[in-house]
């Protein structure tokens, strides 16, 4: 038992699920109503195109798979992904609590009837129109796409290395197809995305404070 804490003790990090969750379920329960509405003149023009069900569920699998995939095998890149994660997360979090946000571009009738509107529908007496700036699915989908390019043992897998951006941007394409998310909610998305990328993955902190206590060494 000891053993197995020590191999798997950074699986702390995990736990930051009982700090999003509870605030997540507070925000949809108290922002219903009085929100500002995301909306752009684009978004009318977008069909809703219930085939997108499929991505846009299989998110869920994605996310956590690619969670446990560099939990069990790369913790360095581990601790990147949920630093990249959590953080924006957390912003989402802060955002929606402080800029209640929310949408109308739901349908209030299905152009059709079949089993993806059906499914839809689940989503939708799931899932409130609120708290949808920025996407998380859209923030999320990037983080898992970067970290499994990133990953050398992974490019010798062909179908991962295209599947992951393509499942990615079916995921993107999903939050407005569903009408789950306006375009203004994809472009925060992305923009956070690539904020945090540059902060999580291009800046060596390592680097930087060997050269910070090499410049206080050599002017003390």
């Amino acid at each position: 038992m000891k053993n197995l804490f020590q191999k798997y003790k950074h699986a702390w990090v995990l736990l930051y699920a009982f700090l999003y969750f509870p605030c997540f379920i507070y925000l949809e329960k108290h922002i219903t109503k009085d929100f500002h509405v995301i909306h752009m003149p684009l978004d009318d023009h977008i069909p809703f195109l219930e085939i997108f069900i499929i991505p846009y569920t299989l998110w869920f699998a994605y996310i956590a798979g690619t969670i446990l995939y560099f939990f069990f095998t790369d913790v360095r890149e581990y601790y990147k992904l949920t630093a990249f994660l959590f953080i924006g997360m957390t912003i989402f979090l802060i955002v929606s609590a402080l800029y209640p946000n929310g949408q109308l571009l739901r349908p209030q009738e299905f152009p059709r009837e079949n089993i993806f509107t059906d499914m839809v529908r689940v989503l939708y007496n799931s899932d409130t129109p609120t708290n949808i700036l920025p996407s998380i699915h859209v923030y999320n989908s990037i983080g898992a796409c970067i970290a499994i390019l990133r990953c050398d043992a992974l490019k010798k897998h062909r179908f991962i290395h295209i599947g992951a951006p393509v499942l990615s941007i079916l995921i993107i394409l999903s939050t407005m197809y569903l009408k789950q998310h306006s375009v203004w909610d994809v472009i925060f998305g992305i923009g956070m995305a690539w904020v945090l990328y540059y902060f999580i993955y291009q800046v060596d902190y390592a680097a930087a404070r060997a050269k910070r206590k090499s410049k206080v060494k050599r002017y003390s």
